[in-house]
């Protein structure tokens, strides 16, 4: 596979792999096509398969020289109802049902509920939603081992359905067994974003930072109501966050969903963290090689809303059509983005700099992008913190971001205009000038006459001395000049 061309878009397409796509000559393709993230879901599969699709990433990888981000989504605590007599039962629209302790088969009557944490939180009047909200039970009264409820829409249950508890905050860790397993797996192969699931406070993320050890960066997936209130607690303790509008759509009504994606894309790019919008984004080309008119318009809505990238779910991990899905999803974002008002809509949130240097620097490069006619913004840094403030001011122009550090070029790669390079680290002005004009020149973001904003900090390879800015031009014999970077 040859050298990977700049995306000429922003926004990041974030691929899950599945039985469809993990397959390397597809990986390849999905790469081609416009993917420049990979998830690995973990509730499905298992670990010696996963560990040989991360190994073929990470093949491509070397091959295109691309860094590229693999997130690994763990499965999160999984509620849900015992076993049925005849494997399933038909509860009837107004029947009276009830969940109780008893270790037994259930009926059209009753199923068993084996979560004590539940039944200690419940109360009269909260609903319990089953199989994904396709039935709704009301609690009509409730004990510490019993509770009735009104079927406020009836069907068909079966084994093992899970169990949505929307309106209580349901005492459980964030992380089961199988997920710190999982998390071990995770690290172990060396995975740049652990995805926690179900998050519902901000001390679930506490220990789960604490098992990954400083390795990896950990995403905050906002999927309950009860997360939704502490919202800024789980940005400000969290790497990034994931929109998960799955499980967020069953325990909230679906119109309060558009107008609560927007509140999280916003509070979380005023951080400079990755934003993603995940989940049914092109729900139809699962089985089919075109989208629906509304699943163009969700995704170009996301793009529009300035998220860092989109994701797709079972588009990519199971469907009939991964490949075509990628494509239409780069064919979305490249379209938007062309719009002559998405720069002003993008540009509709307020995003204030902190009083420090670093954002003062980073706010100014927005100014000079917008006043000079520079190719790209080239920011050298270690840790990734001074491409995230860049970011987050939305800059016209490609931010290319040059770092030592290949774990710190990975994670970068899920960053809303970030074009990643790990590149050996330099030593003095005359250097990183230099650098910065070869592998502007090299990846495609510059030509001979062009212009960059270089942003580095002095003294070199000190984390958070982000100091300097430099508008550089390049000329064309800058790659001649030194091809060991």
């Amino acid at each position: 596979m040859t050298k990977l061309e700049p995306r000429g878009r922003k926004v990041k397409i974030l691929a899950t792999l599945g039985p469809a796509s993990r397959d390397p000559e597809m990986l390849r393709r999905l790469l081609r096509a416009g993917a420049d993230a990979f998830r690995v879901n973990l509730s499905h599969g298992d670990h010696a398969t996963h560990a040989e699709t991360i190994r073929t990433v990470r093949a491509l990888e070397k091959e295109t020289g691309r860094p590229i981000a693999i997130l690994c989504d763990l499965q999160g605590p999984k509620l849900r109802v015992g076993t049925f007599k005849d494997g399933e039962a038909r509860i009837a629209h107004g029947a009276t049902f009830t969940l109780d302790r008893k270790d037994e088969p259930g009926d059209a009557t009753r199923a068993c509920l084996p979560h004590p944490e539940i039944f200690a939180v419940i109360e009269v009047g909260q609903r319990l939603l089953i199989n994904d909200g396709k039935i709704r039970l009301r609690v009509t009264s409730a004990s510490a081992d019993e509770i009735v409820c009104k079927a406020e829409v009836g069907g068909v249950i079966s084994d093992r359905k899970g169990v949505n508890v929307p309106d209580a905050e349901v005492p459980i860790p964030a992380l089961t067994e199988k997920d710190r397993k999982d998390l071990a797996f995770a690290i172990r192969e060396g995975a740049d974003w652990i995805g926690l699931s179900f998050v519902q406070r901000p001390e679930d993320l506490a220990e789960a930072r604490r098992l990954m050890g400083g390795y990896g960066a950990l995403c905050a997936k906002i999927e309950k109501p009860q997360a939704v209130k502490r919202l800024d607690e789980i940005i400000a303790l969290s790497d990034g966050v994931m929109v998960a509008r799955g499980d967020l759509g069953v325990e909230l009504n679906p119109e309060e969903v558009p107008p609560l994606q927007k509140k999280i894309v916003n509070k979380t790019r005023l951080t400079g963290k990755p934003v993603i919008v995940a989940t049914q984004m092109l729900e139809s080309m699962i089985e089919s090689p075109a989208p629906t008119r509304a699943e163009v318009s969700d995704v170009a809505n996301a793009v529009y809303d300035g998220a860092d990238a989109v994701m797709l779910s079972a588009e990519t991990a199971a469907g009939n059509w991964p490949e075509e899905a990628v494509l239409m999803m780069d064919s979305i974002a490249k379209q938007v983005e062309q719009d002559e008002s998405y720069r002003e809509r993008v540009h509709l949130l307020d995003t204030p700099s902190d009083a420090t240097t670093a954002d003062a620097l980073s706010h100014a490069c927005l100014t000079i992008a917008d006043t000079v006619a520079i190719n790209t913004i080239i920011v050298f840094t270690a840790s990734g913190s001074s491409a995230r403030r860049v970011a987050r001011e939305r800059p016209a122009v490609p931010v290319m971001v040059l770092t030592p550090s290949v774990a710190t070029a990975r994670r970068v790669a899920l960053l809303w205009g970030a074009h990643p390079v790990a590149t050996k680290d330099i030593g003095s002005f005359e250097e990183m000038i230099a650098k910065g004009k070869r592998m502007a020149l090299r990846h495609g973001f510059g030509a001979a006459g062009s212009k960059a904003v270089v942003m580095a900090g002095v003294p070199f390879g000190v984390p958070g001395a982000t100091n300097l800015l430099h508008v550089v031009t390049i000329s064309g014999d800058e790659l001649e000049k030194h091809q060991g970077d």
